[in-house]
């Protein structure tokens, strides 16, 4: 029997870790991993037509199921494409291994055509980048790039020249070392007696949440219960912690709305649990902060500390509910929850009055609908932007449904190609892609992949024929908007063309209807929905300067949108408060 080369024993061993799929664009330089695919029945190639879709796609998939992916890009500006899904999927902690290919070994140095040097280029969006420069090395680099994305929870990438992939490789199969997978981090003992001698110390306690509390739900209920504590959250914490939540106060940041804000300055401890927040001006500045958070390097990171703690948040939080004293005196989180519910209140209005007569469509009317209408375990991947604003203050979460989008890293045109790699693992899971016009028709190509493959992804386009986020930009900086505005596009009319299932809707009174038949079609479907691009929204918190420059873009704009089911759970919190 023959050796196996490089490209089987690297298929192999990303089988062995749990790889179903590695999505690219076939190119000469991979042809021999390709072929080593073809040949196998436990792994197939998903042919994209971008290569930033590939690495969206693998990103998506691995934050979905939590399992290793693999995306891959032929020798230079195949692989080059990968960066910018790839820059994504590792600040989202997505575990992914990137094959990028590389020119013939001996030309490496040379200018050679399509050179670069991948190696180097992807160190900053990876925890592990490292050339295959012979057979012999491949094994043994490649269970490195494995376990580090597993263990670290980020990318790694194999830059292997196509004549190094065809080679043989030494007789023996490489086998990966088993891991464990169910580790936690827990702070010493010194630290949980220093952070409860903090929490018994204060009056006012707040919790700010970001995605470390995933898993986490029932012991940051039970910790805020114990301290009556207001619970935030930012949006990527949304999904794991406001559902079944009596003491949700909204969410803090640019998409933010209701009482967190007040929360986290009003305290005298603020307690920040797996965030890595980035704005710093949403965070106050005197009171005492104590951030929990399992990388060490993201303690102290973005505001001042009075103690940082290294460990999971629900084996901290276990640790340290039983330590603290129990409260009952409800007045700050009563006065919260009072806020919270009066602030949602003064905006809903403007969104639940004369909607069904109201053109163009307000977008937030259309999310709301979406909310209501989608499955209880739906998949929603999110566009940057104003899709961003919406599903932040419309989407339900409920402890099944998801919510991705590239949260951290920003960048447009990420939910379709997220929804890609969403939907594969599980076709009879609904996934909805919430696109904006902008970002939808910048990796458009990529729907083509959706219906070559039959993926029942269903996407609902936000058309407002702008670039609606920028046009806020502007507005805040006082400018008024410019190149921001697109023609008018019939996208239903280019997904029937495709061989999709396209609906177009510019009536609000079609937009329950339009939304059920988009979500009914068993195969991939797009709801272009014209909407109003005057319809913006600014944070809770903004400073007179940013006023001064809505004042001199506009006199007309809508500079806050509603905020769906958030109100209804802001009043049935209220039952909570005990009555004289």
């Amino acid at each position: 029997m023959a050796n196996p080369t490089v490209a089987e024993q690297l298929v192999d061993l990303l089988v062995q870790a749990g790889v179903r799929r590695i999505y690219g664009v076939v190119g000469d330089s991979l042809n021999p991993i390709t072929d080593a695919v073809r040949r196998r029945s436990d792994i197939e190639w998903v042919q994209v037509r971008h290569e930033e879709v590939a690495a969206f796609a693998a990103g998506a998939e691995a934050q979905i199921t939590g399992r290793l992916t693999a995306c891959a890009g032929s020798c230079g500006p195949g692989n080059l494409h990968l960066i910018n899904g790839l820059f994504d999927a590792h600040r989202s902690m997505a575990p992914v291994v990137a094959i990028a290919a590389h020119i013939p070994s001996e030309d490496i140095g040379t200018a050679y055509f399509q050179e670069t040097h991948p190696d180097r280029l992807f160190v900053e969006c990876s925890h592990f980048s490292e050339l295959v420069s012979s057979p012999e090395q491949m094994p043994q680099v490649a269970q490195i790039a494995i376990q580090t994305a597993l263990g670290r929870s980020g990318v790694s990438v194999l830059s292997v020249p196509g004549d190094v992939a065809g080679m043989d490789v030494p007789r023996g199969r490489a086998r990966l070392v088993p891991s464990s997978d169910t580790a936690t981090m827990r702070p010493g003992d010194a630290e949980i007696d220093r952070l409860a001698e903090l929490v018994d110390s204060a009056e006012r306690v707040t919790l700010f949440c970001g995605r470390g509390t995933a898993e986490a739900h029932d012991e940051v209920m039970a910790f805020a219960d114990r301290v009556l504590a207001p619970v935030g959250h930012a949006l990527r914490g949304k999904e794991w912690i406001q559902y079944d939540n009596p003491f949700d106060v909204g969410m803090s940041g640019l998409l933010g709305y209701g009482a967190a804000y007040e929360a986290m300055h009003e305290c005298d401890l603020l307690i920040l649990l797996g965030t890595d927040f980035p704005y710093r001006p949403f965070l106050p500045d005197d009171v005492r902060i104590v951030q929990v958070d399992i990388r060490p390097e993201n303690l102290g990171r973005r505001s001042r500390l009075d103690l940082g703690v290294c460990g999971d948040v629900g084996e901290t939080l276990r640790c340290l509910t039983p330590r603290v004293r129990s409260r009952t005196d409800r007045r700050f989180l009563d006065r919260m929850l009072r806020k919270h519910a009066d602030a949602l209140e003064n905006v809903v209005s403007a969104y639940t009055t004369d909607v069904e007569r109201h053109k163009p469509i307000h977008p937030e009317y259309v999310a709301s609908i979406l909310d209501d209408e989608a499955a209880e375990d739906a998949i929603f991947t999110v566009d940057t932007g104003m899709c961003n604003v919406w599903a932040a203050r419309y989407l339900s979460p409920n402890g099944r449904r998801r919510m991705i989008g590239s949260f951290t890293h920003g960048s447009m045109a990420n939910a379709m190609p997220q929804a890609i790699g969403a939907q594969w693992p599980d076709r009879s899971r609904q996934v909805v892609a919430m696109a904006g016009d902008g970002g939808f028709s910048m990796l458009m190509g990529d729907f083509l992949t959706l219906v070559q493959y039959g993926l029942p992804v269903k996407t609902l386009l936000f058309n407002n024929s702008s670039l609606g986020m920028v046009d806020l930009e502007m507005l805040v900086a006082g400018l008024p908007p410019h190149a921001t505005a697109y023609p008018d596009s019939d996208y239903a009319a280019i997904a029937r063309a495709s061989g999709a299932h396209g609906i177009r809707v510019d009536d609000p009174k079609q937009v329950r209807d339009g939304m059920r038949e988009l979500l009914d079609h068993e195969g991939p479907a797009l709801l272009d929905v014209v909407t109003d691009p005057n319809a913006l929204s600014i944070p809770p918190r903004i400073t007179g300067q940013q006023l001064t420059g809505f004042a001199l873009a506009t006199s007309k704009m809508v500079l806050q949108g509603g905020v769906g089911r958030m109100v209804q759970l802001a009043r049935s919190n209220l039952r909570n408060i005990p009555r004289p």
